[in-house]
């Protein structure tokens, strides 16, 4: 490897938001010799796979963009998904980054040899990369029930994350299995066509009211006229939404959590039916699952044609869904809302680091990490929306900006020839991942809830600081930390 940019070769896994924004950046750096693998056929990940009817983001469309792209044109202030795709193929296409993309390439193996990544994919050898930028998100390996009779329901099933829109929705009985906000997306999207929705619960949800109202054509005129007014939106929006709103869940603006709580309870007394209402009541506190935004869900499964489902689901059959009290559920369609397994982000791809211990028995117990962003044994492999990233409802776009800012100075190190191989110190990674335990035992997200943020072995995926926090720990490396080797 030489000591300037032009000589480092370097792989970034996924031409999703983190991929597209990590190759726009390391060009600004002088790192031309780039190559984005991409599993699928275009970029956009979470945004391309998921095409749902009534897919919006839960975060405001002014604070879900990149901070070097402001986007005058978004139609809502909640984006629909096909705005937000549209908006990443923009973006990667005007900064150059498609041609760097290896389409279809879905990397099956990065093993660390001799100083290097060796890097396999579905197309076979890829050669040698002296760092690893991973941006695979956690939101595309899809999640599917463990219920008896999956395989042998006669209509049409599928996952959200793969609709199939050849299906006609129009008057079919229409089964959703899953309450997360996918569902609470789907359901009033769908009533208005089918004959019946059925919405099967496990557990009820914290529901935040907030119109996605239109954004009028005088104020996108205003914003293509001023940037100006982009950069204030986008920076008013980032105090209100990680300063109050993010920080109430993480326990550090009471009064905040107080006012949020109680306009969620307000939302849920909008359901007139005193039955229907204790059935939506959750027995948990608000921010212990993802906070649902939404002022659609309640209307929708109060119509006639909608039915909220709580009797645990006993086996699925040829003619529909049979739930604990023996009652046959008939239905057409079977939609499984049951989320993505976002605890192994790299799902079947091999990788081993200096030890040649594959990073899947390491992490058996476990995702170990140092600050989300590097792993000890894997020198030079840096992740965006790595482990204990901060999720909630949190701008990702922010988070992997702010990571990336992390990732690009140590980056530097290899293009300054200050350092060969970059890997965190064990002491440190144990005590932060110490502290990140102890923090999180008594969060909001430790208090009693199932939810998706915790793996099989009880551990929680999500960052339990503040927004503040976490900007801070990447404002800078502690490069006491890292071993660094020349």
């Amino acid at each position: 490897m030489a000591g300037t940019g032009q000589g480092l070769r370097l792989a970034v896994i996924g031409a999703g938001a983190g991929g597209i924004a990590a190759a726009i950046r390391l060009r600004e750096r002088g790192v031309s010799d780039v190559v984005i693998f991409e599993k699928a056929g275009e970029p956009g990940g979470t945004w391309r796979d998921n095409t749902y009817p009534g897919i919006t983001c839960d975060v405001p469309s002014h604070l879900y963009r990149f901070s070097f792209a402001p986007n005058p044109e978004w139609s809502h202030k909640y984006s629909p998904g096909p705005e937000i795709q549209a908006y990443m193929c923009k973006v990667a296409a005007d900064y150059g980054v498609e041609a760097r993309i290896r389409f279809n390439s879905e990397v099956l193996s990065a093993d660390w040899r001799d100083g290097a990544w060796e890097i396999v994919t579905n197309q076979g050898p890829q050669g040698r990369f002296d760092a690893v930028i991973t941006a695979v998100g956690i939101l595309h390996h899809p999640s599917l029930p463990d219920i008896e009779g999956l395989k042998a329901f006669a209509g049409v099933a599928f996952h959200t994350a793969r609709w199939d829109h050849s299906v006609a929705l129009e008057g079919k009985r229409i089964g959703v299995i899953g309450t997360g906000s996918t569902a609470i997306q789907v359901v009033p999207a769908i009533v208005d066509r089918a004959e019946k929705v059925s919405l099967f619960q496990r557990t009820p949800q914290w529901i935040l009211p907030e119109p996605n109202l239109p954004i009028a054509d005088e104020k996108r005129a205003a914003y293509r006229a001023d940037p100006s007014l982009l950069a204030d939106q986008y920076a008013h929006l980032a105090q209100a939404f990680n300063g109050a709103f993010c920080a109430a869940v993480a326990g550090e603006a009471p009064d905040v959590y107080a006012r949020m709580a109680e306009a969620c309870l307000d939302n849920l007394n909008t359901v007139a039916d005193p039955g229907l209402r204790a059935r939506l009541t959750p027995d948990y506190r608000m921010g212990c699952k993802r906070l649902i935004v939404s002022s659609l869900f309640y209307p929708a499964i109060q119509r006639p044609d909608a039915e909220l489902v709580t009797e645990a689901i006993s086996r699925i059959e040829a003619g529909g869904v049979r739930t604990a009290d023996g009652r046959l559920h008939e239905l057409d369609v079977l939609v499984l809302a049951t989320g993505f397994d976002a605890h192994h982000p790299f799902g079947d791809m091999r990788i081993t680091g200096r030890s040649g211990r594959p990073l899947s028995e390491t992490w058996a117990k476990g995702n170990v990490t140092y600050r989300g962003v590097t792993v000890p044994d894997l020198p030079n492999w840096f992740m965006l929306g790595g482990p204990n990233s901060p999720l909630g409802n949190f701008s990702f776009l922010m988070t992997a900006e702010r990571q990336l800012d992390y990732v690009l100075q140590l980056v530097d190190l290899l293009v300054e020839g200050r350092a060969r191989e970059i890997s965190p110190r064990e002491a440190p990674t144990r005590a932060w991942t110490q502290a990140l335990k102890e923090k999180l035992t008594g969060s909001i997200w430790a208090s009693g809830c199932r939810s998706w943020y915790f793996d099989a072995h009880g551990n929680v995926a999500t960052y339990p600081w503040s927004y503040e926090t976490f900007e801070a720990e990447m404002k800078a490396p502690v490069l006491e930390d890292y071993a660094l080797s020349a």
